[in-house]
């Protein structure tokens, strides 16, 4: 039986390295805002929007990778993990090349028919041609992290993602204010950090887990067998997944992008802000993915105990950044920016970012829970059910607009809170209605 230890001892590393995740968002944002106006702002956004384009359809580098892995450490199957991630190694490596010859013509077509300002199109797209050759590093990444954390190894992702931080706030802060570069700068040292940090990836692999080198021979073995059956089932799955996250997420700022800059430049900051505090609360599902995939993988037919304990800490996380919204929340915007449009339409929006916490914390921890046992179908049907509640709240919230003054973005956050609900809903129906021995079927 798992116990409280056990959680933490999984869940503080993950939490210790996700501190450094949104603060690189943060100091992205707070370097462009103290730097330029809301249409560098606005770039920045909509240039990480075309990354969430791409990189998003491949989650399941993380995820599948992750979920498997776990279930085969816990039956003792450790030439099987090997080959898991021989594997998602692979497809990263094939990935990132399809990426690099797509380019283009991806960035072309998408800046097409996003409605933004010449301005804001030009910041996204010397952003984007420079970010881009980062890709091969975060796809690899994906995957290196999703097998420590497999592997009941939470300190190593824990290592990478603090030198991958700390060098992209640091290098981002050196070329974007100190060198000519300007806000171009921020996507250099993005760069500079997701290469730095597979380089440590690689050293852990090596040294950690004497995985020196992985031939054509053994890529060629690991994609035999059933379990590469399995794996491309599950990651097919996962990828609808993500393909219902693009729709929310890419909508999101899509749909924003055309009230005009500054309301852009709102939902950037507003959307840093609500998914700030899930980067504690991921660390505990982190640790419910390799607890629940263990205990699967040990042959165990529940888990209640596991996902009790896991809800109580994450509920505690998200009554504890409800607090602080509700305190501090005007303090928050003004750390991000200094621009007063902004700051003065921020303030209409408050009420949006108190109630993310605690919705947030029960899809991102139920999330968590079912990688770990693989469940690919619950997970890809709660994200099918997110995105339409997504579009169908924010189709509602538009027309009612037409009857009742509401502000420009008010729909928009309704609709993202309504697709946070409908996982929520689904996710927990589903879990008391699906034994837990057919959920990774």
């Amino acid at each position: 039986m798992s116990t409280n230890k056990d959680i933490l001892r999984l869940a503080v590393p993950s939490i210790l390295a996700n501190i450094t995740i949104p603060l690189v968002g943060i100091v992205d944002t707070a370097i462009v805002g103290h730097l330029s106006d809301a249409s560098a702002i606005g770039g920045i956004a909509i240039g990480t929007m075309l990354f969430d384009l791409l990189y998003w359809n491949f989650g399941f580098l993380r995820i599948g990778t992750s979920g498997l892995t776990a279930q085969a450490y816990g039956a003792g199957q450790q030439d099987e993990c090997r080959r898991i991630l021989t594997r998602s190694l692979t497809i990263a490596c094939i990935a990132a090349f399809v990426i690099w010859a797509i380019q283009w013509l991806f960035v072309t077509a998408v800046l097409a028919i996003v409605p933004c300002s010449a301005e804001v199109a030009q910041v996204a797209r010397d952003y984007f041609f420079v970010r881009i050759w980062a890709a091969i590093a975060t796809l690899m990444l994906f995957t290196c992290k999703g097998w420590f954390i497999g592997m009941q190894d939470t300190k190593s992702p824990m290592a990478v993602d603090i030198l991958v931080n700390v060098i992209n706030m640091v290098a981002s802060y050196y070329l974007a204010v100190r060198t000519p570069l300007g806000v171009v700068g921020v996507a250099y040292g993005t760069l500079v950090a997701q290469y730095s940090g597979l380089l440590l990836a690689i050293m852990i692999l090596a040294f950690k887990y004497k995985i020196v080198h992985i031939g054509i021979r053994e890529i060629i073995e690991s994609m035999k067998g059933g379990e590469v059956k399995r794996m491309m089932a599950l990651n097919g799955n996962l990828f609808i997944r993500s393909m219902c996250f693009m729709v929310v997420y890419v909508g999101y700022t899509f749909l924003a992008s055309r009230h005009g800059d500054t309301e852009l430049a709102v939902s950037s900051i507003m959307m840093k802000l609500f998914m700030f505090f899930s980067f504690f609360v991921d660390g505990f599902a982190y640790a419910g993915e390799a607890l629940v995939g263990k205990a699967i993988g040990q042959g165990r037919t529940s888990v209640s105990d596991i996902v009790s304990r896991l809800f109580v800490w994450s509920i505690g996380v998200g009554g504890l950044f409800t607090l602080i919204y509700a305190l501090w929340g005007d303090d928050c915007i003004q750390l991000l920016t200094n621009d007063v449009p902004v700051l003065s339409a921020s303030e209409q929006y408050m009420g949006w970012l108190i109630a993310m916490p605690m919705i947030s914390t029960l899809a991102f921890m139920w999330d968590g829970i079912y990688v770990g046992a693989t469940a690919g179908v619950q997970i890809r049907n709660s994200m099918i059910w997110a995105a339409m509640a997504f579009v169908l709240v924010f189709m509602v919230g538009e027309w009612g607009m037409n009857y009742v003054h509401m502000a420009p973005l008010m729909a928009l956050f309704a609709a993202y809170f309504a697709h946070l609900l409908a996982r929520v809903v689904y996710l927990s129906v589903q879990w008391k209605q699906t034994p837990l021995r057919q959920q990774n079927k």
